[in-house]
């Protein structure tokens, strides 16, 4: 359905075809042997970055990404990944837990500042699971999945607002009262990582780094009102365009760490999984020094330049450790793009699109939405001897999967309450699936808590209109939308009045996978 500009892959025939021998000749194993090591995981998500953002996947992109198009050329691009929701929280959930988030508390919206941890306490995420097979994980970058915060008082936020309700003068009133000299509980490190260090939501307070459990300082200054984000207690002298130097520098240094140094509580001689969520290029949009005006779409384009950066620090310090050849490097994005032009660190939606650059390629619609464009992602994976360089797939996939596939690494089946909507997608990795499509549906989920469900062309929205951000669609006779993706990526042509057959069969098994709590097969024992 969707071409990949790949001219570049014909120039290493030679090779990519040595290096597919093994898996020609079904010799290459579907995981690795333990006696053999399990590999390095690393997991690179932008922040509202779009499919159209990167350059070797749209011939119009105004944007530079480089090292992005360099990572596709060593590994594979899926042309149709999608993220758990259209917007932030929710698909941070799914990708930790391998379940969609709107079984959660959380049924629409995103977290806000000073909500609690959205991930339950007894719920088995993908870093408790590798841990029991010897992997050291970490988190660094954007966690925006909720913390306990103590308060002078003993207050807590939740207990007189919901998860995701948004009221400022609330929020603000309750952090004020926020005791920052003591740890800040329930966040990354008891949900399944060793180390964390990170900027939890960069426009919202805190305005400080936390590491572990501990801000770094205290924040003890109110944010300027003309400093961009949510009002909110802030450490004196926070530059808003360091944040994405801060944690490139800090991943870097977890990557290039000798095991056992106790700074990021490697373990000696395991593997390590990093979960590196960017803060870029979501607002605020502050591109360092050194990357502005670096590309034809302007701050915006700039910030998506320093990702493309970062993401070629990250290849480095693989390389450079030795790591690299035994390293899985995902690189996705949490959602689809707004298209913001970076005026005053925002701007508009879709004002970037005066560049003549557009974020969201083919696809309808933005972050937020149930229309492609909010949830249509990049995704490229490389695995040096294992994922054939050069190569891409057009098969469905959903950031849910990551803990399934990570299952399927270590050769284990999940237990029968964790993963409920990750599916392993190691056989398209491998090229193994034989025209079998992976997942029997995926469902996707807008801002607003509106419902789409996938099945091979097929697409399913149950309501008008976008479900998000984007106008238009809500006069359409018809109650409901759908859409041939194959014939119609651009979701032009609603067909639900003519196909009530397909509208029947995409709505009941939708339905089932509301009641039945999971859209995987029940595991065999």
């Amino acid at each position: 359905m969707i071409k990949v500009k790949f001219d570049f892959f014909m120039k290493i025939y030679p090779v990519w075809v040595i290096i597919l021998l093994p898996f020609l000749s079904g010799s290459c194993q579907t995981h690795p042997s333990p006696e053999k090591g399990m590999p390095n995981i690393v997991y690179i998500l932008a922040d509202d970055m779009g499919y159209g953002d990167v350059s070797c996947l749209s011939p119009d992109s105004k944007i530079s990404t480089p090292n992005l198009d360099k990572l596709a050329e060593q590994g594979m691009v899926f042309t149709d990944a999608h993220s758990g929701s259209s917007v932030c929280s929710p698909t941070r959930y799914g990708i930790l837990t391998g379940r969609y988030s709107w079984r959660s508390k959380l049924k629409n919206s995103v977290l806000w500042p000073w909500d609690e941890p959205l991930i339950e306490k007894d719920r088995l995420t993908i870093g408790d699971f590798l841990k029991q097979y010897g992997y050291s994980t970490a988190c660094i970058g954007k966690w925006h999945l909720g913390w306990d915060w103590h308060t002078t008082d003993g207050s807590r936020l939740n207990d007189y607002i919901p998860v995701g309700v948004w009221d400022d003068k609330i929020r603000t009133k309750h952090g004020k009262k926020v005791d920052f000299s003591l740890p800040v509980e329930n966040g990354p490190i008891t949900r399944g990582f060793d180390y964390y260090f990170g900027d939890d939501v960069p426009n919202f307070p805190p305005y400080c780094f936390i590491e572990n459990d501990r801000t770094k300082g205290i924040p003890g200054t109110e944010k300027p009102k003309n400093m961009f984000g949510s009002p909110g207690p802030m450490l004196e002298g926070w530059q808003l365009d360091q944040v994405m130097l801060a944690i490139t520098r800090k991943a870097v240094e977890y990557i290039g760490a000798k095991p056992g140094e106790s700074l990021f509580n490697k373990k000696a001689d395991n593997p390590f999984f990093l979960y590196f969520p960017l803060t870029a290029p979501h607002t605020p949009i502050a591109p360092a020094d050194s990357f502005r005006g670096t590309s034809l779409a302007g701050a915006y384009g700039d910030y998506v330049q320093q990702v493309d950066w970062t993401v070629g620090q990250v290849m480095e310090a693989l390389r450079k450790s030795g790591q690299a050849e035994n390293t899985l490097l995902i690189f996705t994005s949490d959602n689809g793009s707004p298209a913001r032009d970076g005026t005053n660190m925002s701007g508009p939606v879709n004002s970037v699109l005066k560049f003549g650059h557009n974020p969201h390629y083919i696809f309808r619609g933005t972050k937020a939405d149930i229309w492609e464009g909010g949830h249509h992602v990049p995704f490229i994976a490389r695995w040096p001897g294992k994922i054939a360089p050069g190569t891409s797939s057009d098969e469905i996939i959903c950031l849910t999967d990551l803990m399934a596939t990570c299952a399927a690494i270590i050769g284990e089946d999940l237990p029968e309450n964790a993963g409920e909507d990750s599916y392993n997608i190691l056989p398209a990795f491998f090229r193994e699936q034989n025209n079998i499509p992976i997942r029997e549906a995926t469902v996707h989920h807008s801002s607003k808590g509106m419902f789409a469900i996938r099945q091979g062309d097929w697409k399913l929205i149950i309501g008008k209109g976008s479900g998000g951000w984007s106008g238009g669609g809500e006069n359409d006779p018809a109650p409901g939308q759908l859409y041939n993706l194959r014939k119609d990526p651009g979701e032009t042509n609603n067909l639900y009045e003519q196909r009530s057959d397909m509208v029947v069969k995409l709505r009941s098994l939708l339905e089932k996978y509301k009641t039945e709590n999971r859209s995987t097969p029940m595991p065999s024992r």
